[in-house]
């Protein structure tokens, strides 16, 4: 499960660190910020992110589902709001960062999938 966890922030990193060099409005202070950002990523996306996708589902259903990237977009704004080396310049370059992250992540877990299943 750990080994798990870090392949996904592994991931997630390599995403972020996309959007940090695609996206005007995000940016890092170092790697470890990155790495740092990556971690804390994966902990809101765990506990905090399916909380607000079911306190926002009526919204998300109205918008068939468009909606789910303002809430990934939150959730990098969050991760960005709590380190001081990682920021995120407005809801535009929110969505792209997230757009990017969830793109990287999709093409990891493809690359990674599991046999078992």
């Amino acid at each position: 499960m750990l080994a798990k966890f870090i392949v996904r922030a592994i991931f997630a990193a390599l995403g972020l660190w996309v959007a940090d060099q695609l996206v005007s409005g995000v940016s890092f202070t170092d790697a470890g910020s990155l790495i740092l950002a990556a971690v804390l990523l994966g902990l809101v996306n765990a506990f905090v992110r399916p909380i607000v996708t079911v306190l926002t589902f009526p919204l998300t259903l109205v918008t068939l589902g468009l909606f789910l990237l303002v809430v990934n977009a939150a959730m990098i704004g969050l991760v960005a709001m709590l380190l001081d080396g990682f920021r995120v310049n407005g809801l535009l370059a929110g969505v792209m960062a997230a757009i990017i992250t969830g793109i990287t992540s999709w093409i990891g877990h493809a690359l990674l999938k599991d046999e078992r299943r």
